[in-house]
C-alpha cells in the first residue's frame, strides 16, 4: 500500500496569506493524501478561509510546537510533514518527500528561498540550506518530514516556544542525517524586510548562539517577539 504524507500547517492569524500555501497542496489531497490546519486561536478569517482547502481544521493551544503535536496526534499518515503558513510548496511536494524516504533517510528537509525584493535575502536562503546540509540541522521554513515511527520515537517536537525546530532535528539526528532535498520551499520574507534584513540576520545568530549555550527558549522567544 503506497505512503500516505500527512502536511501539518500550523497557523495563527494568517487569512491574507493562508489560501496561497494551501491552494498548491490540492492535487497532493486528490492523490490521497491530507493536509491538517492546527489554529492557534486566531482572532480574524484564518479557519474559515482554509476549510475548504484542508481535510481537516483542529484547534489547539497556540505555539508551533503544540500545534504541530496537536496535528500529528490527529494525522493518519506513515509520514509527517511540517508546513509553515507562510511557506509556499511546489506541486511535487510529496513526491518528493516520499521519495527521499523511500532511499535510505528516515527524515529530511527542503531548501528553503526566501520572497522579496531586497538582494540579500536569496543570499540568505542559499546560506540557510547550506548550513543545513553541512549540519543536518533544519528550520521550520524547510518543510521537515519524518516518518511518523520516528517522530513518535523521538517524543515529537519539545514544548518550548522558540528553537523547536532545531531541538527536533537533533533528536532525530541522533538517528540518522536528514535528506537534503534541493528543491527549494518559497517563504515570506515579510519579517526580514519589515525589521531589516541585516538587522534579523544579526538577531537570528545571536538566538541560535544563546540556545546552543543553553539559554531558556522562553526568555529568547520574548526576546526574538520585541
Amino acid at each position: 500500500m503506497p505512503a500516505c504524507l500527512s502536511v501539518i500547517v500550523p497557523a495563527l492569524n494568517e487569512a491574507a496569506g493562508i489560501e496561497a500555501t494551501l491552494r498548491p497542496l490540492q492535487g497532493l489531497r486528490a492523490a490521497g493524501h491530507e493536509v491538517i490546519l492546527v489554529d492557534g486561536g486566531s482572532e480574524d478569517a484564518t479557519q474559515s478561509v482554509a476549510a475548504p482547502l484542508a481535510d481537516r481544521v483542529l484547534v489547539s493551544a497556540s505555539g508551533r510546537a503544540r500545534q504541530m503535536n496537536a496535528g500529528a496526534a490527529q494525522a493518519r499518515g506513515d509520514v509527517l510533514l511540517f508546513l509553515h503558513a507562510d511557506t509556499i510548496a511546489p506541486g511535487s511536494l510529496a513526491e518528493l518527500a516520499l521519495s527521499a524516504l523511500a532511499a535510505r533517510w528516515r527524515w529530511g528537509r527542503f531548501d528553503v528561498r526566501i520572497q522579496g525584493s531586497h538582494p540579500l535575502l536569496r543570499v540568505v536562503g542559499w546560506l540557510m540550506s547550506l548550513r543545513s546540509c553541512l549540519t543536518g540541522v533544519a528550520t521550520g521554513d524547510q518543510g521537515i518530514f519524518v516518518r511518523r515511527t520516528l517522530y513518535e520515537a523521538v517524543g515529537g517536537y519539545p514544548d518550548i516556544p522558540l528553537m523547536e525546530d532545531i531541538a527536533l532535528s537533533r533528536r532525530l539526528k541522533r538517528h540518522g542525517r536528514p535528506a537534503c532535498v534541493r528543491v527549494p520551499l518559497l517563504t515570506s520574507g515579510r519579517r526580514w524586510e519589515q525589521h531589516g534584513v541585516l538587522r534579523t540576520i544579526l538577531l537570528m545568530w545571536r538566538l541560535r548562539l544563546a540556545y546552543a549555550l543553553g539559554a531558556d527558549p522562553a526568555r529568547l522567544a520574548r526576546h526574538y517577539r520585541r
